[in-house]
């Protein structure tokens, strides 16, 4: 889907990110084409694009600078907690290309500055010297709900801000498929082995360009040995005696309660 740095019309949905957040009006009322315009006089640091084929508009903005007193910010987990999956993926696509857009200025082969493709059926960035063409980036990640009967394997990860318990998930590494990475990460993590390993589905989730895959696997040996550089804790509990889980929504909650 090719995007744009030079809008051709204001029709469609505008969106502002800031960091991990999201920029809500503070009247309620959505954003405007306007209101685009007037927070880019307010951050001359920002990035724009318009992405027509998804009828996005948005604006990246630096954290240098408060935001004027008719908008407000909130995190953009806040907001996928509060509306759900469909309407915060526009959202979650805006932060995870302005990021993009943000962080690949040069072209990682020469050195020479990148420019937008002019292929109407992707976004890329493409070195005019030596034609390279830059994607954006997106991280596969595995998370995965473990069962041993009636119980579930859940833990507490230590590099969270929250403190809700949540399935052993992790990063894929080069050359892995997505079921080594799911006995991998629960041997390295808790030191328990796996059995029928099923794929359940998948979230995109742009903390900061992450595709996570979703799987269950049930319990076939070993006990408890927390790798405590990446949880805190880890346990089996019930269903009916779960402890603060991941909220509505996630991929995450999707699987611990089977929704």
């Amino acid at each position: 889907m090719a995007i744009s740095l030079s809008p051709s019309h204001s029709t469609c949905q505008c969106i502002a990110i800031q960091g991990a957040n999201t920029i809500l009006r503070t009247d309620g009322k959505s954003l405007t084409f306007n209101d685009i315009r007037q927070l880019k006089d307010v951050f001359q640091e920002s990035i724009f694009f318009e992405e027509t084929s998804t009828n996005i508009c948005a604006i990246g903005l630096p954290l240098t600078t408060a935001l004027p007193t008719q908008y407000q910010s909130i995190p953009l987990r806040d907001h996928f907690a509060q509306y759900g999956e469909e309407p915060s993926m526009p959202h979650f696509r805006a932060k995870a290309l302005c990021e993009w857009l943000t962080q690949t200025r040069f072209c990682p082969q020469c050195g020479n500055k990148l420019f937008l493709g002019c292929n109407e059926n992707e976004s890329s960035l493409v070195c005019r010297e030596c034609e390279n063409i830059i994607f954006p980036r997106i991280n596969p990640c595995i998370i995965v709900l473990v069962t041993r009967g009636e119980e579930i394997l859940l833990a507490l990860h230590r590099h969270r801000t929250t403190k809700y318990y949540s399935c052993i998930a992790g990063f894929m590494e080069a050359g892995e498929s997505a079921e080594q990475a799911v006995r991998r990460e629960i041997m390295e993590e808790t030191g328990i082995i796996v059995k029928n390993i099923r794929y359940f589905g998948s979230q995109s989730w742009p903390f900061p360009s992450q595709l996570m895959l979703g799987f269950t696997a049930e319990y076939e040996s070993g006990e408890i040995h927390i790798q405590e550089s990446e949880l805190q804790r880890a346990a089996w509990f019930t269903r009916e005696n779960c402890p603060a889980t991941p909220p509505k929504g996630s991929l995450a909650y999707r699987l611990i309660h089977q929704e």
